[in-house]
């Protein structure tokens, strides 16, 4: 009888734990859904139906676990992915939609709400980097990096 109520409490110290890590890997894969379908048109709907949930619970699941909505995050996600691309030379145009905007308006609103700063300003200011960076490369390295390593008259 003792081995059966030892059972009893083994069952019960497990089952617990179970439903709190499964729900996080289903959580942790409809982050990773949006991580690799950012440009695609995606929607709330498709991110829940990935992680099988109904749209209200995987909403409050998902915010608890990464502090922000399903929708902000993709929208933080795309964002992210348009300045690595105006970085690289990409027109707005071209930034927005390879990163799943439909409206070039929306995308230069909300990334300027989000950047500090528009789209294009953003773009020319990396340019204009680039292009200082390679007319003077050891203006942007520290001037005791430098010396150190004979880059500059001692």
């Amino acid at each position: 009888m003792s081995n059966t109520g030892k059972n009893i409490e083994d069952k019960t110290m497990v089952v617990p734990e179970y439903p709190r890590v499964y729900l996080y890997i289903r959580i942790v894969q409809a982050k990773l859904f949006i991580d690799n379908h950012y440009a695609d048109e995606i929607d709330l709907e498709n991110i829940a139906d990935e992680a099988y949930f109904s749209r209200f619970h995987f909403i409050r699941l998902f915010k608890s676990a990464y502090g922000k909505t399903p929708h902000q995050y993709l929208k933080s996600v795309r964002i992210e992915k348009a300045e690595q691309l105006l970085k690289e030379g990409k027109t707005v145009a071209e930034a927005c939609f390879s990163v799943g905007f439909q409206s070039l308006t929306t995308f230069s609103g909300l990334f300027k709400k989000i950047v500090g700063e528009s789209p294009s300003s953003y773009a020319a200011r990396h340019k204009e980097m680039k292009k200082q960076i390679s007319e003077k490369p050891l203006a942007f390295v520290p001037s005791c990096y430098a010396y150190q390593h004979g880059w500059l008259e001692k």
